[in-house]
């Protein structure tokens, strides 16, 4: 499975804070906004990422993460030259998929809960042996916002709609999407919506009228936070600094996570950490491997 991070946009919500700088750079709290769904990638065992951003942003990126080989790592890169949409990043990454199956993840999305890993690893298995298409749902107070979905009774899913007037449900669809290797095909087949753009929402309900969309609730354990707001920036970046100050563990720490998985050495872990070692930052990785700061 191939891993895609979407972190284009105008991110006009956030103005004046995005005049200058992709929102995807803005910290939360002590690490990059992009940190935080790049994780996700990594805890769900992905390995090849493909990164899109707008012209004037992508090479802020590149700066960052160069070849990712520093992770363990192989990072692309594709432009996205005007914000069409989310099902756009299908079809600009269909010679990076090529075949295979992939995760979507949007930039500003930021996912934790104690059974997270498992839960990605859960769906990742699942989707080598079903195929199809897996997404999250996420109770929310403005459904308006959202693209939703409604369940029967039996919880499965029924219907999808993106942003509607008149919500049938609050379950709103989070960003991150698992998709067979037929998901740049559909997305190909997507109409421009109302609002001018290739709907991520109608991808997901070409799954669906196939019988082929799973929808899995997140509920109780589980915090989603769609960072695009001023007001909901400064909620997951508190959230954030709350879990990390009362654990002690970080949110997002890709250097970790890459040692974890066994991707870096501890000693390619430690010389990252050399230099940062006169940041809290760089002496959580110096710890995080039982080294001496």
């Amino acid at each position: 499975m191939k891993g895609i991070i979407l972190a284009g946009g105008s991110a006009t919500r956030l103005y004046p804070a995005t005049i200058c700088l992709n929102k995807h750079l803005l910290p939360i709290y002590n690490k990059p906004m992009i940190y935080y769904p790049l994780s996700i990638l990594m805890l769900a065992g992905i390995r090849e990422v493909l990164l899109i951003s707008s012209p004037r942003d992508i090479e802020g990126f590149r700066g960052i993460f160069g070849t990712g080989e520093r992770l363990g790592l192989k990072f692309s890169y594709a432009v996205q030259p005007r914000p069409n949409g989310l099902a756009e990043a299908l079809i600009i990454g269909e010679d990076f998929i090529k075949g295979d199956s992939v995760c979507l993840i949007l930039g500003d999305n930021i996912f934790f809960g104690h059974g997270l890993p498992a839960l990605l690893r859960e769906t990742v298995r699942s989707m080598k042996n079903q195929g199809g298409a897996y997404v999250f749902a996420s109770n929310v107070q403005d459904p308006e916002r959202y693209g939703i979905v409604e369940f029967d009774s039996k919880g499965v899913a029924v219907s999808i709609e993106e942003k509607p007037k008149r919500p049938k449900s609050n379950w709103a669809v989070t960003g991150l999407y698992f998709f067979d290797r037929n998901a740049p095909e559909i997305a190909h087949a997507v109409k421009p919506s109302g609002r001018g753009e290739l709907e991520i929402t109608s991808v997901n309900a070409k799954y669906l009228g196939k019988g082929a969309l799973h929808v899995k609730p997140i509920g109780r354990g589980f915090a989603w936070f769609d960072a695009g707001t001023h007001d909901s920036f400064l909620e997951a970046s508190k959230f954030i600094a709350t879990i990390e100050t009362r654990t002690g563990y970080m949110v997002g720490c890709i250097e970790e996570i890459a040692y974890a998985k066994g991707w870096i050495t501890k000693e390619a872990l430690l010389e990252i950490a050399e230099t940062l070692k006169k940041t809290d930052y760089g002496k959580y990785l110096i710890r995080a491997v039982g080294g001496e700061e």
